[in-house]
């Protein structure tokens, strides 16, 4: 679909020139997992037509939300090194094809006997200040969308404000992770990670060293 519609080969428009009434908001991928030894799957991950046109598909502050498989342990390599070379190599396409923001969380309560991860990236870096929104306002806007079940209490089991503030933050074996690359990042210096450096810049829009000492 998204190759017919917003491709190359889709009478060849610009993100800016499809009609955004055929864009979308946000798009959801769940399908195979990144490490999945299938032909597929290395295209959903690694495809630059396919993932190009997702980008195209989005509104100018579209929102891509991608499962991207189980969570790095401490001591894994890197993923472009690793059984995750294809999460690696999506997460580079999203960045060169111009997505702003890019973050990845970790949740535990779906039941695949270890913590999976999503990612998140935003067309726009402004979109991505409600991805910081306090516990509180997060409270505040369940509180006001949500219906609240008969006896009155919240109808969600596994997510509310405080979920929220934990997705904010990579893990640490995701930023270890991040820093074990061939072509190391700037702010994987020692100097910047356990330094006195008050202020620095991711080197691309995924850097999980960024969110965890200066978001």
């Amino acid at each position: 679909y998204f190759n017919d519609n917003f491709g190359s080969s889709s009478i060849s428009k610009s993100s800016a020139e499809h009609d955004v009434q055929d864009q979308f908001d946000v798009l959801i991928m769940d399908c195979l997992d990144p490490n999945d030894d299938h032909p597929f799957a290395k295209v959903l991950y690694t495809d630059d037509g396919y993932v190009t046109s997702l980008y195209d598909a989005l509104t100018e502050d579209g929102i891509l939300v991608v499962q991207v498989g189980e969570a790095s342990e401490i001591d894994d390599p890197a993923d472009e090194n690793g059984s995750f070379e294809n999460r690696s190599t999506m997460i580079k396409m999203l960045d060169a094809i111009g997505f702003k923001s890019i973050h990845i969380y970790e949740e535990s309560h779906c039941q695949f006997g270890a913590p999976w991860t999503t990612l998140i990236a935003f067309k726009d870096v402004e979109t991505r200040k409600r991805w910081y929104r306090s516990p509180a306002a997060v409270e505040l806007d369940l509180s006001r969308r949500i219906l609240p079940t008969k006896d009155g209490k919240t109808s969600l089991r596994y997510f509310d404000g405080a979920t929220m503030k934990s997705y904010q933050m990579p893990s640490r074996a995701f930023e270890d992770n991040y820093c074990r690359q061939q072509d190391k990042p700037e702010e994987c210096a020692e100097k910047v990670r356990f330094g006195n450096v008050e202020e620095v810049n991711g080197s691309s829009a995924y850097s999980p060293v960024f969110e965890r000492n200066f978001a």
